[in-house]
């Protein structure tokens, strides 16, 4: 037990001097404002912290998005359109300071910006993805002439994030993009929904392989938990959903940063 004790004691004070080496040569930088973080050690700068918004009670039961009081159930968007997925959560209302972030780590690079976005999520929802026990992490693939241009997919940097902190494997292998689409952000839901549909499919090694709790060559997961960096009106987590239903995934969740379109 002594011995054990003292084990602990030396891997933390390890720990703790490779973090403080690391910080000298490569100070973090603020996923807000891009400085350099002050005081040494944070993992964003105190005064941004309240530039951004945390998604707050009451929420939509399906996705996660904030309503407008405690006796609504389902946002406009849920209680509109039929869903494929069991339910979702976000971190943060996509405002103005989170999507100056977001667009860094997606177009310039800043994928270091995702341990703090990624520490956060794992503290919050720890106790509610322990309750789902998922079998898997599923990153929303992109298209790869897309992943040769940016040279990495934000959604499976920020799965392989939380896959370390929760102990649970990432699935990079379970769907891929097969067309490229056009560009989301001036759709409407339902050219969203269009503009997506046959553009996510299963990974041709997991073709013809019925669902089962187990996770080897072929197999399809039982519990999926699906990760992507912005959630607005559900089009891409829906038509993955739609796909991994399909296949014979029996249940799906998933985990974003961002949400848009809350009260």
């Amino acid at each position: 037990m002594f011995f054990m004790q003292g084990i602990r004691r030396i891997k933390t004070a390890w720990n703790i001097i490779k973090d403080g080496f690391a910080d000298l040569l490569f100070p973090r930088r603020c996923p807000v404002c891009g400085r350099i973080v002050e005081p040494a050690g944070q993992w964003i700068c105190p005064g941004c912290l309240p530039l951004l918004s945390p998604v707050r009670q009451p929420v939509c039961q399906k996705c996660g998005k904030e309503v407008v009081g405690e006796e609504t159930e389902y946002c406009p968007d849920c209680s509109r359109h039929k869903r494929s997925f069991s339910s979702g959560m976000a971190l943060l209302n996509y405002n103005e300071a989170a999507r100056r972030s977001m667009a860094a780590i997606k177009y310039k690079n800043k994928r270091e910006y995702l341990d703090f976005y990624a520490m956060a999520m794992a503290r919050r929802f720890r106790k509610r993805v322990e309750a789902w026990k998922p079998d898997v992490l599923v990153p929303v693939p992109i298209h790869s002439s897309r992943r040769r241009h940016r040279g990495y997919n934000q959604a499976e940097e920020l799965a392989d994030r939380l896959g370390k902190q929760w102990g649970i494997p990432v699935d990079t292998r379970l769907l891929i993009r097969g067309k490229k689409t056009a560009p989301q952000r001036d759709l409407t839901p339902g050219e969203r929904l269009k503009n997506l549909r046959e553009a996510f499919l299963l990974h041709p090694s997991r073709r013809g392989h019925g669902g089962n709790s187990g996770q080897g060559a072929g197999n399809i997961p039982g519990c999926v938990v699906l990760i992507d960096d912005i959630y607005t009106t559900g089009s891409t987590i829906e038509v993955c959903s739609q796909v991994m239903r399909a296949a014979g995934v029996r249940e799906i969740h998933f985990l974003s940063v961002c949400i848009g379109g809350g009260r």
